[in-house]
Formats: structure tokens, C-alpha cells, sequence
């Protein structure tokens, strides 16, 4: 009795395939759900304990990407055992075509995400990296879903051939007309790969100086001294020569002062010796030089060469001054006069 109620014929299916069609599927979602209990939340624990943070993304990627296809694969692999209309054998293949394409995609799209957090981020400590970063992984998304969409109506029977011969043809046109547009946004690759400058770095472009406030896909915007903010399009910034004064490990001063033609010999051996010892007494700078540089017109001039650690500006106009005033205070003790613009006139009569 139950063998001819197995044998009953339902849509050219027996009973007993639909059965075992059935028992198949809830085997391997028991096999699938004890998988997710046990092995993978002790590889979880596992990977909470190691320092690296790969394991812990493969584990992620696993259960958000590669554990829904799981059991759509065991819906296929147990459908496929019955006899299907074609009609319906095409639909499931469909699907599963559409769903693999999907899972593929945000498998890849994921994946460059983390590669490029976890390499480009962790190795440059820089927070401002991630505003950035947003606009690539945005571009990179776009790319990968328009090939992954052209792969799967490729697959489904479509003639693309014909469409990306006519999206070929427009996208010259569309690169033509945008190249300005295009030159940009491969210009923002370049500066945010190569780095000629970040978000905070004090820079001067030709007559333009400022502090970089925004890097974006197609402009760049500096806050100049005076409050303004300045924009300038990305393929001005590659193809300009920038001074970057934050990377400045040091600043060269240079600076020059004159004495009175008045000024005997003896004193003005002395002035090199008493620049010297201000300057190697003054912190955080590095004495170079200092000489007797030349006759001007109205002064005997000295030239003073020191170096400044580190980039701020503040720092070395607070040392120029203290070194200033110092030799301002001991030129005074020895009686040197500073020169200034003096003419003297002798009249005959």
C-alpha cells in the first residue's frame, strides 16, 4: 500500500523522488546549520585571539557572502534530481546564475574594501585617508557591477557584442567630451596614491598658499592665510610645482644685518664669535654659519646661515625673534652700532 502511494505521479515526479528530493535539502541545511554552530563559531573565537584581522574578514565574508549560496546550492543540488518542465529548469538556472553573479560581486567588491583598509589605512595612521578612500571604493564598485552585470547578460544569451561595440563608440565621444573631467579624476588617483600632499599639509601653488582643507574626486580646496578658501581642479595640482612645508624637517634661515663703516676691527671679528654662541645656546636650532659678507653702500654687512627643527612657522619666527633680541642686547653691550641709510654731503666753497 505505502509503495503505491510512493509511486503516485505528480508533474512526472513520483511521490518518493519528491521525498527524497525533500529529505535531501533538509540534510544538507542540518549539515549547513550544524557547520554555522559549531566549526564556525569556534573559528570565530579562534580569530578574536589572533592580532591579525584577515582571519576575522574571511570569517565575515564566509557568513555573509558564501553561507546564503550555500543553501541555495542545496535547494539546486535537490531540485535537480525531479523532472522539471524546461521552462521551469531555465527559471531556477536563471536565478542561481543572477544569484552567483551577486554573491561574486559583493565577494570581490568586499574584498578590495579590506585590502585597501587594512593595507593602505593601517600603514598610513591617517584618519583623513578614509574620506578619501570613499570616493575610490566608489568608482571601484561602479566598475566591477558594470562588468559583472555585462558577464551575466552575456551568460543569460544577450548579444552584448553589439552593445559595447555602440558603448565603445559613445564612450569616446562621452571621453572627448569629458577628458577635463576624466583628466581630474585620474589625477585624484595619482594624488591619493602617490601623495605629493594630505588633508593639513600647508602648501604653496604658484602665488597661492594655504592649508589643504578638502581633496576631492575633482578639486582640491586650500584655506589661504587671509581666511579665503581657494579651489583649484586636481590636474592643476599634478601638473604644478607645490612646495609642501609640513614635510619640512627642517627650515634654512637666512638673514642679514649691517653695522656702521665706524666699527673698528677688532669689533667687527668679534660679531661672528657672538652670533655663534646665540644661536648654539638657542634650542632647536642648528647653527651654520655666519661671516663678514660684503660692503654695502652705507654698512658693513653680515650674513647669518642656522637651521630651524621643524616646520612649523610660529616656532622659527619665535626663535629668529629670541635671536634677535639677543643680538640686539649683546652688540649694545659693546658699543656696535646697527647702520642705517646715511648719506654725507661735503660742499666746497
Amino acid at each position: 500500500m505505502l509503495r503505491e502511494i510512493l509511486e503516485i505521479s505528480f508533474f512526472q515526479n513520483r511521490l518518493l523522488d519528491y521525498l527524497i528530493c525533500a529529505l535531501f535539502f533538509l540534510l544538507t541545511v542540518f549539515i549547513i546549520r550544524i557547520f554555522k554552530a559549531i566549526v564556525l563559531a569556534r573559528l570565530k573565537a579562534w580569530a578574536k585571539k589572533t592580532a591579525t584581522t584577515i582571519d576575522d574578514f574571511l570569517i565575515h565574508i564566509f557568513e555573509k557572502t558564501l553561507l546564503p549560496l550555500l543553501y541555495f546550492g542545496a535547494f539546486y543540488l535537490s531540485i535537480r534530481n525531479l523532472t522539471l518542465n524546461p521552462v521551469l529548469t531555465k527559471m531556477i538556472d536563471i536565478i542561481g546564475l543572477i544569484l552567483l553573479t551577486i554573491f561574486a560581486i559583493r565577494f570581490l567588491v568586499a574584498t578590495i574594501n579590506y585590502a585597501l583598509e587594512a593595507y593602505w589605512l593601517k600603514r598610513e595612521k591617517d584618519i583623513s585617508k578614509k574620506r578619501s578612500l570613499k570616493g575610490i571604493v566608489n568608482i571601484i564598485k561602479v566598475i566591477i557591477w558594470g562588468l559583472g552585470i555585462v558577464f551575466l547578460l552575456d551568460n543569460l544569451g544577450f548579444k552584448i557584442s553589439t552593445v559595447i561595440a555602440g558603448l565603445g563608440i559613445g564612450g569616446v565621444a562621452v571621453a572627448l567630451a569629458a577628458q577635463a573631467v576624466l583628466g581630474d579624476l585620474f589625477s585624484y588617483f595619482s594624488i591619493f596614491f602617490d601623495r605629493p600632499f594630505e588633508i593639513g599639509d600647508f602648501v604653496i601653488v604658484g602665488d597661492f598658499l594655504g592649508t589643504v582643507e578638502y581633496i576631492g574626486i575633482k578639486t582640491t580646496r586650500l584655506r589661504s592665510l587671509g581666511g579665503e578658501q581657494v579651489v583649484f581642479s586636481n590636474t592643476d595640482l599634478t601638473n604644478s610645482r607645490l612646495r609642501n612645508y609640513k614635510r619640512m624637517e627642517k627650515r634654512r634661515v637666512v638673514f642679514k644685518l649691517g653695522v656702521t663703516y665706524q666699527t673698528t676691527v677688532s669689533r667687527l671679528k668679534e660679531i661672528p664669535i657672538i652670533i655663534t654662541d646665540i644661536i648654539k645656546n638657542t634650542k632647536d636650532a642648528i647653527f651654520d654659519r655666519a661671516h663678514f659678507f660684503s660692503y654695502g653702500d652705507f654698512s658693513l654687512i653680515f650674513e647669518v646661515v642656522y637651521y630651524v627643527l621643524g616646520s612649523n612657522y610660529n616656532k622659527y619666527m619665535d626663535i629668529q625673534q629670541e635671536i634677535n633680541f639677543r643680538i640686539k642686547e649683546e652688540l649694545e653691550k659693546r658699543g656696535i652700532e646697527f647702520a642705517y641709510p646715511t648719506q654725507t654731503l661735503y660742499l666746497n666753497k
